[in-house]
């Protein structure tokens, strides 16, 4: 019986029990999920993953962030940004349909359709919400506000209502563009969506 129990504990010593994978978060957006112009390290994704490391997360981001996208952009692609599964999604989009002027009727429906995805796939969302640019007048920009607040209303969605919340118009931490966050720019965003994003994965059945 002694051998036995020293023999069972030499193999739990040699082959210990595999580790739990890490969680799948994708980030399905545009350039501002994609780090348009910075360096890999000081982009949105790898600062989420940097922060995410360091208060003990085990998370795989898998990178669904397209420059130029458009909500029926990410709709059209999001069966294959899924490929690979995902436990939580991040959703980041809209930007480039208030630039463009886009019929706010068709991003909501672009963004519900995108939802109705994820939750149909029992995938855990936090839809992270967009302001039109202020030349497209206050009709355009309240509603182009609303379609957001409408969904982040969704049962089962964490909303942010301004993915630029405390950053788009300040200098000092956006690009030359005055439209894409410098790297300050990116990690004051982290800060303030690293409790959500938390909260997120916390969702997430074990």
């Amino acid at each position: 019986m002694r051998k036995a129990a020293i023999a069972l504990a030499c193999l739990i010593f040699i082959c210990p029990p595999a580790s739990a994978a890490p969680l799948r978060l994708l980030v399905l957006g545009d350039s501002l999920g994609a780090g348009y112009g910075l360096a890999h390290a000081d982009a949105f994704q790898s600062q989420l993953a940097a922060a995410l490391r360091a208060r003990g997360h085990d998370v795989a981001i898998l990178d669904g962030a397209v420059s130029g996208d458009t909500t029926a952009g990410g709709r059209a692609r999001l069966d294959w940004a899924l490929a690979d599964g995902a436990d939580a999604a991040i959703v980041e989009l809209g930007g480039n349909d208030g630039l463009r002027g886009i019929d706010p009727k068709d991003t909501e429906a672009n963004l519900t359709a995108i939802l109705d995805t994820l939750q149909a796939r029992h995938i855990k969302v936090l839809l992270s919400g967009m302001y039109a640019p202020p030349n497209l007048g206050e009709d355009y920009g309240a509603a182009f506000r609303a379609v957001f607040a409408r969904l982040g209303k969704r049962p089962g969605v964490l909303f942010d209502p301004f993915f630029l919340q405390g950053v788009a118009g300040d200098p000092a931490l956006n690009q030359a563009d005055h439209i894409h966050p410098n790297p300050e720019g990116v990690r004051r965003i982290v800060a303030r969506l690293l409790p959500l994003v938390e909260r997120l994965l916390g969702e997430v059945a074990p």
